[in-house]
């Protein structure tokens, strides 16, 4: 399953694409977001990390499922344009949970994976009650033959709560098992928090075989920890200049962080 990765752990920087065609804040040009989403590519790329992902971050407030025909348009043009100049191991998540887009997107730019942000169970959320969609994406998935495009599900996704008491391991179990997940990702509540490394240990411990991914808070200073545990990384926050979500990439960043994993 690792295979779509040039190494053992990889670590995948996070594009935040600015507010695109049709969400409340868009207002720079298109010209002008794609630039961005390209700089902050190259900085992953030229930084030294193992994928990227992209993600519709600045259209809140999002959709609880199907985004709009817009929103599919611009980013499979900003992902086909990345596809075409960086050569990494491309991921989509359509926020808030519409796997279906991320799939066909995915699936006509070569991408290798997707993120699916309610893969299973439910949660209340600020777009409201947000249902699985496991029996729709795995039957879409083979539906159109993307087999080979992996999906990456959230355990207990932030900025939400579960309306099922459940532990994180049983959860994990569920979605690799019943909800047909290839990785897991684990992360704080919250954009840039730090992920609970208690949590990825005791799924670890649990389910030895599982693909498990820190998706929040992780930087330079706590890199060894995560990856003394974890299967690989998602980060974006922590590479941004000022640290600040909405801003580009800092190849500086990236460079020092891609150094503390050696």
């Amino acid at each position: 399953m690792w295979d779509i990765f040039r190494c053992d752990k990889p670590l995948i920087g996070v594009i935040h694409l600015l507010p695109l065609p049709g969400s409340p804040r868009y207002g720079l040009s298109f010209k002008e977001i794609c630039d961005r989403a390209l700089s902050d590519a190259e900085a992953y790329s030229s930084g030294g990390m193992d994928g990227i992902i992209l993600e519709n971050y600045g259209d809140a407030p999002f959709y609880p499922k199907r985004v709009s025909p817009e929103t599919v348009a611009s980013m499979v043009y900003i992902a086909t344009r990345i596809r075409e100049e960086i050569d990494l191991p491309l991921g989509i998540n359509v926020l808030r949970n519409d796997a279906l887009a991320a799939l066909s997107i995915s699936y006509v730019v070569g991408g290798k994976f997707v993120r699916v942000n309610v893969l299973s169970g439910a949660v209340i959320t600020d777009q409201g009650i947000i249902e699985s969609e496991a029996y729709n994406v795995l039957r879409f998935r083979k539906y159109i033959g993307a087999d080979n495009i992996r999906i990456f599900a959230d355990v207990q996704v932030k900025h939400a709560i579960q309306l099922r008491e459940i532990s994180p391991e049983l959860e994990a179990y569920e979605l690799l098992n019943r909800s047909l997940a290839d990785a897991l990702i684990v992360t704080g509540e919250s954009t840039g928090m730090e992920a609970d490394i208690n949590k990825i240990r005791k799924i670890k411990e649990k389910i030895p075989q599982s693909k498990v991914l820190a998706g929040s808070g992780v930087n330079k200073n706590n890199l060894s920890k995560y990856l003394t545990i974890c299967d690989g990384i998602i980060v974006g926050t922590s590479l941004k200049k000022n640290e600040i979500t909405e801003n580009p990439v800092d190849l500086k960043k990236v460079k020092e962080f891609v150094k503390a994993k050696i």
